[in-house]
C-alpha cells in the first residue's frame, strides 16, 4: 500500500475525490454500446480487475483508462514525472498501477476472457472506432465459436 505522507494535504483531498465507476469515459462509450443493442455489465467485482464493462455473452472485458494514472506514453513522460513535485511517489504509484493492469490482463486471458482497453482520450475524441473494435472482437468470438461448433460434429 502507498503511503500518503510523501503528498501534501491537497494532493490528497484531491485524489480522495476521483471517481473510479462511471466516469465519464466509461459513460461515452457504454451509452454508444447500448444505443448499438449491447447489452452489459458493469464494473463486474466478479472478475479480476473490476473490468468497467464487461459483455459476458462474449467474454469481453473493456477497461477505459485515465493516461495519467494508468501511463500512457510511460517512456516520455516518467522522466518529467521524476523531476516533478513529488515524482519518487507518482513514479511508484502508475508504475504499480501499470503492472496491476498488467496482471489483471494476464488473468482475464488465462480465463479466456478478451480484454481490450482504451485511453479516455480516444473514447471522447474515436468512439466509433472504439466500438468498431469491441465489434471485432465480438465477431471474432462468434466466428471462434462457431468453428469450435464445427470440430465438435
Amino acid at each position: 500500500m502507498y503511503e500518503f505522507k510523501n503528498i501534501s494535504q491537497n494532493t490528497h483531498k484531491t485524489m480522495k475525490k476521483l471517481k473510479s465507476n462511471d466516469t465519464s469515459i466509461e459513460t461515452i462509450l457504454r451509452k454508444e454500446l447500448w444505443k448499438r443493442g449491447y447489452r452489459f455489465r458493469k464494473n463486474d467485482t466478479e472478475l479480476p480487475g473490476k473490468p468497467d464493462i464487461v459483455l459476458t455473452k462474449y467474454k469481453i472485458a473493456i477497461f477505459c483508462d485515465g493516461e495519467f494514472f494508468h501511463g500512457k506514453d510511460w517512456e516520455l513522460r516518467k522522466p518529467k514525472l521524476e523531476q516533478g513535485n513529488n515524482g519518487d511517489y507518482w513514479v511508484k504509484k502508475i508504475s504499480r498501477n501499470r503492472e496491476r493492469d498488467d496482471v489483471t490482463n494476464k488473468k482475464l486471458s488465462f480465463m479466456g476472457w478478451t480484454v481490450i482497453r482504451f485511453w479516455g482520450n480516444d473514447i471522447k475524441k474515436n468512439t466509433d472506432e472504439c466500438i468498431r473494435v469491441i465489434e471485432e472482437a465480438i465477431f471474432d468470438k462468434k466466428m471462434n465459436s462457431i468453428f469450435m461448433e464445427e470440430e465438435d460434429l
